[in-house]
């Protein structure tokens, strides 16, 4: 059977908010079957419960927000996204502020903080939400439109096309198609940072985004090039991180997918809308386990196999 997870004991650390530059304790901390990823503002009185799901989305802008009784919790996307590759169902995530900690903007410090926690396999069947027929949304016109789709597929992968007319991200792969039959989470995804141009640095600023942004917790580009003095930490880097941030946005749902996700030009909005737009259907979906783990989704079933193994 494949079995859902969680984690083998508590695990803290700090660090400050991408866009409210607040510092933040984090803390992980196991939780039972079929209590899902909840997230709780210990910082307010009463405690507020985050459960993840599509519908509490409220704000995208630059992040995914999960928004509860006018209580947020912001930029859930990277953590969200390392649950998912290290298939984890139930887990509490206190925090000391309204931010996730952004870390070095990517999802491998919280894959390192899930993995020292360790992992544990509890003793219920893992759910998964396995997609029937495509859904697709859209926004926009010509050159600017945007969509992203989910399809029926026996497994997990995701086909991304970014377009940011941008010398040093012109200067990479702008596509990237990541089938997780055939790679890790850890290895393909998870070093991904997330990057920003410093020509909008005050803009954001000024609507109170971006105040804990810099060289160590993102890819920062003048008009011309890459600032960070290390370059990249894959050569198609700008896109795989929009592929960890898809894994993340797409992980609010409450389970994992069995499906192709394929996007151009997608972001954090259009991911929840078409979370919202599968959920609308449900003749487009079905709720599915595996008892016998040789019948499970390459995907699913390498992942078991081979993250696990990172312990």
């Amino acid at each position: 059977m494949l079995k859902q997870r969680t984690i083998k004991e508590l695990i803290r650390t700090t660090g400050v908010g991408l866009h409210s530059g607040t510092k933040v304790v984090l803390t992980l901390s196991p939780a039972a079957p079929d209590t899902g990823i909840i997230f709780r503002r210990v910082d307010l009185d009463p405690v507020v419960e985050f459960p993840s799901n599509a519908m509490a989305v409220g704000d995208t802008r630059m992040a995914s927000v999960l928004i509860q009784d006018g209580a947020r919790v912001s930029t859930v996307e990277h953590l969200m996204s390392a649950c998912a590759g290290l298939g984890i169902d139930n887990l509490y995530i206190d925090v000391s502020a309204e931010e996730i900690p952004i870390m070095d903007g990517s999802a491998s410090s919280f894959v390192y903080l899930l993995q020292q926690a360790g992992l544990e396999e509890q003793d219920a069947p893992k759910k998964f939400i396995r997609v029937l027929k495509a859904v697709e949304v859209r926004d926009g016109k010509g050159a600017n439109e945007k969509w992203a789709r989910l399809v029926p597929h026996d497994g997990f992968k995701l086909d991304f096309f970014i377009e940011f007319n941008h010398p040093a991200v012109d200067g990479t792969a702008q596509r990237a198609n990541v089938d997780f039959g055939d790679v890790s989470y850890i290895q393909a995804v998870a070093r991904a940072r997330t990057f920003g141009f410093m020509q909008d640095v005050e803009m954001l600023r000024g609507i109170g985004l971006a105040r804990g942004g810099s060289l160590e917790n993102a890819i920062v580009m003048d008009e011309y090039r890459i600032l960070n003095s290390d370059g990249l930490r894959y050569d198609d880097e700008f896109v795989r991180h929009k592929i960890l941030d898809a894994i993340g946005d797409l992980y609010l749902v409450g389970h994992p997918l069995i499906a192709a996700y394929e996007a151009h030009k997608s972001g954090h909005a259009l991911n929840n809308l078409l979370l919202r737009e599968l959920l609308s259907h449900p003749d487009a979906y079905e709720i599915v386990s595996y008892d016998d783990v040789s019948k499970a989704p390459p995907s699913y079933a390498r992942q078991l196999a081979q993250e696990w193994s990172y312990n």
